[in-house]
């Protein structure tokens, strides 16, 4: 139709130049908030351009859902102001139909943030991550406390006092064996486990069972007979923001049948997907909001997209915080702002002007 083709014409060149403006904006906060770091560290002028680099993705990825709502704001304001709507709607034209085309842009840029997350920005943001990390000279921990691990479907349970990740050794190490059903069959206590590339060989190691209706202690010979992985017991370092969609779901899967907490990983799982819809749920508020401003447009509507793109990301951060915490799951924590945000912008839609 021509009139979508003379939108899309008004729409992506506001859509350009917001989104340049956005992408510099995110850099440069980036930038400044480390540049004390890069200075304490003499870090190059190279080096941090190449930091920035590779933290352009991941800020074309947070400024394009503003975008989308500026632009399309913007553009709609602006044939307001030149009375150009008014025109459209005399034709007999609603403003639903008119706006259709803006619609299909939110749905196709949803489509390309999911993948363009998944493809690039992860792969890229990693990178970006590790290079900070080595020119600040900041380093991961991947020793770990106060461990409680389920293994074989919950019939073997390690508490550990203390993870040593450089000598892969367990230090105050209990372990309880029960049957499948929870019954109680032994416990073993040591006060240290090493790793000899294939089992855990254990210190001193005392086992308690039930014998003859007495529990009874005896000292427990090294066996293979432990053979859980080093990696199950250190710190989880790896996040789900850092990993791929695939891997993250094989992240949670992992957390849920090591008996680890997998409830924060899992909604961020579901926030991935959810995250990607924000173009088209902003795209929604913006065509409801686009054709109130009829004086200082370009102010307006770049307070209007600001405005709801915080109200959003607080919500979402907030709804995401209780799905960590566990006070609502993890779907409804990641999905819950996108559908209260399209239920406002339908009824924003149905009280605008046509």
């Amino acid at each position: 139709m021509i009139l979508d083709r003379y939108l899309l014409r008004q729409f992506f060149p506001v859509f350009i130049v917001a989104v340049s403006m956005f992408v510099m904006l995110l850099s440069l906060i980036d930038l400044f908030a480390n540049l004390w770091r890069y200075l304490n560290y003499e870090v190059s002028l190279k080096e941090i351009l190449r930091v920035c680099y590779y933290y352009l993705p991941k800020s074309f990825s947070y400024a394009m859902p503003i975008s989308l709502l500026f632009a399309s704001a913007y553009t709609l304001g602006d044939l307001y102001a030149r009375n150009e709507l008014t025109s459209i709607f005399s034709s007999g034209i609603p403003f639903w139909r008119f706006s259709v085309s803006l619609v299909a842009v939110g749905l196709l840029a949803s489509v390309f943030a999911f993948f363009f997350e998944d493809r690039v920005v992860v792969p890229t943001f990693r990178i970006k991550s590790d290079l900070s990390r080595l020119y600040l000279h900041q380093q991961r921990t991947e020793n770990n406390s106060d461990i409680v691990i389920k293994a074989r479907n919950g019939e073997v349970i390690y508490s550990v006092d203390y993870y040593d990740h450089v000598n892969n050794t367990l230090n105050g190490l209990s372990i309880v064996e029960q049957t499948a059903t929870g019954s109680f069959i032994a416990l073993l206590r040591a006060p240290q486990a090493s790793w000899n590339g294939e089992y855990w060989v254990l210190s001193n190691a005392l086992i308690y069972q039930w014998e003859n209706g007495l529990l009874r202690v005896r000292p427990v010979e090294n066996s293979d007979v432990y053979r859980e992985h080093p990696d199950t017991f250190r710190r989880n370092a790896v996040a789900v923001e850092d990993l791929q969609v695939q891997e993250a779901g094989f992240l949670v899967q992992d957390l849920r049948a090591a008996g680890l907490p997998f409830i924060g990983a899992l909604a961020e799982f579901y926030h991935r997907y959810s995250f990607s819809t924000v173009s088209l749920v902003v795209m929604i508020l913006s065509i409801s909001m686009g054709g109130r401003f009829r004086k200082n447009i370009l102010l307006m509507s770049l307070l209007a997209s600001l405005a709801a793109a915080v109200i959003f990301y607080v919500s979402e951060m907030i709804s995401m915080m209780m799905a960590r915490l566990g006070y609502i799951p993890p779907i409804v924590g990641a999905w819950f702002p996108v559908f209260i945000f399209i239920i406002v912008g339908i009824l924003l839609l149905r009280n605008a002007k046509t």
